[in-house]
């Protein structure tokens, strides 16, 4: 199948990709042309993990190629997705500016069997407002699907071709089956294409995330309390999560969660909420959960050093939001970081990947090390913000050589509190029992 793929950010990237590595032509398009020479160079402007390799194979293959240029893609593409960035506005909600515009864009040039799918995470009703908008500028019934993304960073690739489902809400069932057509290759174990209306799955992307979100929010909340009655989260955790109507994923406390999906969606649909005369306290309830949470390893930090930073330097493993990306949008480190700042701190940094953004920041405020233990040189204490595997076994030893005081503030709880303590260090993480 002929695929147009508008947007060559995360989504439409390994979306494209994917869908030629199966075997169909996909051009992918883009206004930034320097985005799009590079990635005719075999260049990705982003990391994910096996991305690069999968660009590069289906390029020289001829099944994936980039343009600027959305009137020399869309005429003889069978669907034509949009998987442009809709990121959060000063209110809460979503801006849709670029969206509108590749709309707009694409109805001249919209091929009369082709299938408008909608990727990009957007307000309940933008499907159908979309196949309003598409008839007034066409003059004809155009077809529309929605297709919602359930991509993890790290993981994009297994994602999309192993997914759990596939989600698309249509008005017509036969464009529901041109998009199976698609998505067969990737569910031949047996895991469900789930068709749908298109407000029931616009709604599906948002409270997917947010149900994610309320987790997290819940299980930090709960560590929190924790630290104050003397219980231990992770014995508590233990304890919920055999519960089958509980389970484990995403019952990790640590220091909030950030990224380009979960803060914005809860926003947004709290916002849609509003908009419909619902009061989300719940929603509200779980952005303002987090936020708190990126101030705890700072306020740990505060008590132990008495609120004195002047002189003091810090040092932080981790930058990134997740492990396996470069991606620091709304990442709690950088909360940290503006907070050792402010207090008169100074700051030694280290992550596998995402160092660079970092830079491209915070300038020379920082001081940036290819080596963890680097790091260390004579800090007062060591701060952990990202769970990158290469910080779960460190040298220990290293470590005390390395730090002016053994001190470690855990935001994502890697290490045993008792076996840190008979190992010479002053230990606290999110919710541990300390004795």
């Amino acid at each position: 199948m002929k695929i147009t793929i508008v947007g060559t950010g995360y989504v439409g990237l390994v979306t494209g990709t994917c869908f030629a590595e199966s075997g169909n032509e996909v051009t992918c398009v883009d206004i930034d042309s320097r985005k799009v020479e590079m990635l005719n160079r075999g260049e990705v402007p982003i990391y994910e993990p096996g991305l690069t390799e999968l660009v590069i194979r289906n390029s020289k293959a001829g099944r994936l190629r980039f343009t600027t240029e959305i009137a020399e893609a869309a005429p003889n593409s069978r669907c034509l997705f949009i998987a442009v960035g809709t990121p959060q506005d000063d209110d809460g909600s979503a801006d849709m500016t670029a969206f509108w515009k590749v709309v707009d864009s694409l109805a001249p040039v919209l091929p009369a069997d082709g299938v408008v799918v909608v990727k990009s995470t957007v307000p309940v009703g933008t499907n159908r407002q979309v196949a309003g908008r598409l008839r007034e500028l066409t003059g004809r019934v155009c077809d529309v699907a929605s297709n919602p993304e359930f991509l993890k960073e790290g993981c994009a690739i297994d994602d999309f071709t192993k997914p759990d489902r596939v989600v698309v809400g249509v008005e017509r069932p036969e464009v529901a089956d041109i998009v199976h057509e698609l998505y067969k290759p990737f569910l031949r174990t047996e895991k469900p294409y789930l068709s749908m209306g298109w407000e029931s799955s616009e709604m599906t992307k948002y409270v997917a995330n947010c149900m994610l979100a309320t987790k997290i929010s819940f299980i930090n909340e709960m560590a929190n309390l924790c630290d104050g009655v003397g219980a231990d989260i992770n014995e508590v955790r233990r304890g919920i999560g055999h519960d089958a109507r509980i389970g484990f994923a995403f019952l990790f406390p640590g220091v909030g969660y950030g990224g380009s999906c979960f803060p914005k969606d809860v926003r947004a649909l709290a916002s849609v909420a509003t908009a419909h005369g619902v009061h989300s306290r719940m929603l509200n309830s779980v952005d303002e959960i987090n936020q708190a949470q990126k101030q705890v390893l700072y306020q740990k930090m505060q008590r132990h050093f008495e609120d004195d930073f002047q002189g003091r330097k810090i040092a932080i493993w981790g930058l990134a939001f997740k492990p396996r990306t470069d991606d620091i949008r709304e990442a709690p480190a950088l909360v940290l970081i503006d907070q050792l700042l402010a207090a008169g701190a100074t700051v030694s940094v280290h992550d596998p990947i995402a160092m660079e953004n970092v830079r491209n920041t915070y300038g020379d405020r920082l001081t940036y090390c290819e080596n963890q233990y680097d790091a260390l040189d004579g800090a007062d204490a060591l701060a952990i913000n990202t769970e990158w595997n290469e910080f779960r076994n460190p040298d220990f030893e290293r470590m005390k050589a390395k730090l002016q005081q053994p001190v470690v503030f855990d935001g994502r709880n890697l290490f045993d509190p008792a076996k840190m303590r008979d190992l010479g260090f002053q230990y606290e993480g999110i919710g541990q029992r300390q004795d």
